[in-house]
């Protein structure tokens, strides 16, 4: 008896790998492929630069990084600068130096009568109340 043969098949080559993109959508003007990214390997330097607003960002970078690494690094930074702003909005420096409107606990003082007319009617823990 004989063999099944086998059908001839030609070597493969390697498989193509899709290149990395190098430019991308401005954060600032939202334009496509306006951010161009060039990596200086041997300096260690990774800049950005948008075409239409000028918006520029440099970043240190080793060799296995690639543009979209430098891009994201931009993207991290932009929402960082974002929240620290919008952050300073919210506390404002007026507000750590403004005078509490209250008085602190040590120093208010306690009236007796007042606490249990604030407090009449409603049960406390520990009390043999049905809940």
């Amino acid at each position: 008896m004989g063999k099944r043969k086998k059908s001839s098949r030609k070597p493969q080559g390697p498989k193509k790998r899709e290149k990395l993109a190098k430019e991308f959508t401005c954060l600032f003007c939202n334009h496509e492929n306006s951010v161009h990214v060039k990596l200086d390997k041997k300096a260690g330097v990774g800049k950005l630069r948008c075409a239409v607003c000028g918006q520029q960002f440099q970043c240190g970078i080793h060799t296995l990084m690639e543009a979209i690494d430098v891009y994201s690094e931009w993207v991290d930074a932009a929402d960082a600068v974002a929240k620290e702003a919008a952050g300073e909005k919210t506390t404002g420096s007026t507000s750590l130096t403004r005078p509490s409107a209250r008085a602190p606990v040590i120093d208010r003082e306690v009236d007796d009568e007042e606490d249990e007319h604030r407090y009449e009617g409603e049960g406390i823990v520990g009390d043999d109340d049905d809940y």
